[in-house]
């Protein structure tokens, strides 16, 4: 059954991109890196055998886990609240070996809000309904697997990394995803934010698959702040999808 396969597969390459990006080494100002495809598994399983292989024909892709999202959950874009109640995964991640005293993981007991999470899902609920509906035609995943912390814990996007090590994160990701891409058998890839489209295009996701562009839902922007769902929308209008009248 394909369903069976592609999550079988989704599971293969989940580890082989979290041993992979285990290998790599990063120097200060990066003191914390935080894994959850290891620590989070679990979870990040349960993601993939809920809703994968639905038959999505859409890949909305985002750059790498929030430090309230998908580093507490093992979800991208992973707001506890929405992961729990909409997605209904509520278990499933445990503490990392070294953690930040200012970015602790608390995981599914977590009290903080992640934006982009609630601005993302949220709409995805307002829209589908029930999330069975969202994956039948979109998939949600990340680039990269990895969240970097400097030693005040601040967050530090992949971008910002030197270029040897961004060099070397970015050949572990770009497999990675062209292994996504061809499992999941989307045609169309949506990067949530410049940097996730940019990724897509560097990394030469084949001749069948289309590459569309879409705002982030971070509150760091301030049209974000505006009216994301409307312009989020209207980039997926832009890239040729349909979507369903609001639930």
């Amino acid at each position: 059954m394909r369903s069976q396969s592609i999550k079988a597969s989704l599971d293969a390459l989940t580890e082989t991109l979290a041993q992979d990006s285990a290998a790599l080494r990063f120097a200060p100002p990066v003191e914390h890196v935080y894994r959850p495809l290891e620590y989070a598994r679990e979870a990040h399983s349960r993601y993939v055998a809920k809703y994968a292989g639905l038959g999505a024909r859409v890949l909305l892709l985002g750059m790498n886990p929030g430090p309230f999202g998908m580093c507490q959950t093992g979800i991208p874009f992973g707001d506890v609240v929405l992961v729990r109640d909409w997605l209904e995964i509520d278990r499933g991640a445990t503490k990392p070996c070294a953690e930040h005293p200012a970015r602790p993981i608390l995981g599914f007991d977590s009290t903080r809000r992640e934006v982009s999470g609630t601005r993302l899902w949220g709409w995805a609920r307002g829209r589908f309904g029930a999330p069975e509906h969202f994956f039948r035609q979109f998939f949600v995943w990340n680039y990269c697997p990895l969240a970097f912390l400097e030693g005040s814990g601040r967050n530090r996007t992949p971008d910002k990394l030197p270029r040897s090590e961004r060099e070397a994160l970015f050949d572990v990701c770009d497999d990675a995803l062209r292994a996504v891409v061809e499992s999941l058998g989307v045609r169309l890839v949506v990067g949530v934010g410049r940097f996730a489209s940019h990724r897509a295009r560097a990394a030469s996701l084949g001749v069948d698959v289309e590459i569309g562009d879409a705002p982030h839902p971070s509150p760091a922007s301030p049209a974000a702040n505006r009216d994301w769902a409307g312009m989020f929308e209207a980039a997926l209008a832009q890239a040729g999808v349909m979507l369903p009248a609001q639930s």
